[in-house]
């Protein structure tokens, strides 16, 4: 990298670039290429394709195994598992669902005709907020939708609590927590279902995939049906369903994948530390942290940032490092409340969620996982410092443009 020694050498002001290459939040992580080849020819030559083949098999197996479940019913994607189990538990008319979340969390409930009512976040954990939520309780209420949060996992035992004492159903969505745990305890175990994605962008991946795990026979049974048509045997059906298989090529990447977990989540590891270390001088940037006595995936590397202290602003900050070709991204802005058609069915609901409107304009995710190198992290700290250093001179030459609009991709 070009050493920036003036705020006239940042690619924002006509410099050269920091990084020739994007440098993503969630680059895919492959694997063994040559074993995942050596999976999809053996499809190719047995061709099973799709239809609940041998692959699909066994990565359900494996997830249920690793999660410490009894199902595992693998789905295209998460999206497709979340509306198909809220429709599997006869979910309807009201549910309660943080606003801090990827917008496919709301819009799985609102396809299917439920109104998501967003309730806020907890101030440290930044996942739903048990202490509000009875508060937004009527009749209509049949469920409550919890997501764990960047590895983090919701207060649990809280939501179960309320969940029983108010009969309500309880989902967790779990896209980013596979592998991570609670007291010990795997999740994917909780509530009535979890659901996981196993998206490009995750450090688990089928290409595009997810599942839902249970304790639940009848539920497990239920959802194998729905995701196939409504299928009970070779030409008969006796109930509405829809789409939601896995492929085989699809399962032999999340095998492949399976295969390179530890070494994956070491490398998050190593990468969060890296940068907790090089930035741990810098005034106002902190780091989400997680319990060190339980296991965590390390997927994402999270910080907050404190204009008030930085003085460039966490949007500023974030062009300025697009600019470099580094990906940094506002996970979940500006929440699902202020999009469509939330924002307009609801304009007034941004009142009732202080922590999670202060958490979407200070929240920036930093590139990481195995197309990360460690010479990468360290450029990308040299340039965060020598922005918050510089943050007076920056913040006078940009004035108050608004941000650029951030490419649309993942987030979940």
């Amino acid at each position: 990298m070009t050493e920036k020694r003036t705020v006239h050498d940042l690619a924002l002001f006509g410099g050269p670039v920091a990084f020739e290459q994007i440098r993503h939040v969630g680059t895919p992580n492959i694997g063994d290429r040559s074993r995942l080849l050596e999976r999809i020819n053996d499809i190719l030559d047995h061709r099973w394709l799709t239809n609940n083949g041998p692959y699909v098999q066994e990565f359900e197996k494996r997830i249920a195994e690793e999660a410490g479940v009894k199902h595992c019913v693998a789905m295209t994607n998460a999206t497709i598992a979340l509306e198909i189990v809220v429709r599997a538990l006869d979910i309807r008319g009201e549910v309660i669902v943080p606003s801090l979340t990827f917008i496919a969390t709301a819009h799985a409930l609102l396809w299917q005709h439920i109104t998501p009512v967003f309730c806020d976040v907890d101030a440290e954990t930044f996942t739903l907020d048990p202490d509000r939520i009875e508060e937004l309780l009527t009749p209509e209420t049949s469920a409550i939708v919890g997501v764990h949060l960047w590895g983090r996992p919701c207060r649990i035992d809280k939501l179960t609590e309320l969940a029983q004492r108010h009969n309500l159903k309880l989902i967790f969505d779990a896209a980013h927590a596979f592998g991570c745990t609670v007291n010990g305890k795997m999740i994917g175990s909780f509530g009535d279902a979890e659901v996981f994605s196993f998206h490009a962008t995750k450090f688990l991946n089928t290409f595009e995939g997810g599942a839902v795990v249970t304790n639940n026979d009848e539920l497990a049974a239920k959802l194998r049906v729905m995701k196939n048509f409504g299928f009970v045997g070779y030409d008969d059906v006796d109930s509405i369903g829809t789409n939601g298989k896995m492929s085989e090529v699809c399962a032999a990447m999340g095998l492949t994948s399976l295969e390179s977990l530890a070494d994956v989540i070491d490398t998050n590891f190593r990468n969060y530390e890296q940068y907790r270390d090089e930035l741990s001088d810098v005034d106002g940037i902190e780091f989400l942290t997680y319990d060190s006595r339980e296991r965590s995936n390390y997927q994402y590397v999270v910080t907050l940032i404190d204009e008030s202290v930085t003085v460039i602003s966490r949007d500023q900050l974030m062009d300025l490092m697009w600019a470099e070709n580094v990906r940094a991204r506002r996970y979940f802005y500006p929440g699902c409340h202020r999009m469509e058609p939330y924002d307009s069915m609801f304009p007034q609901t941004a009142a009732r969620l202080p922590v999670t409107e202060s958490v979407v304009q200070r929240v920036l995710l930093l590139p990481t996982g195995t197309a990360v190198s460690s010479a990468d992290i360290s450029r990308i700290c040299q340039l965060i410092k020598f922005a918050v250093s510089h943050g007076e001179e920056i913040k006078q030459l940009l004035g108050v443009r608004r941000p650029d609009a951030a490419l649309v991709f993942d987030q979940t």
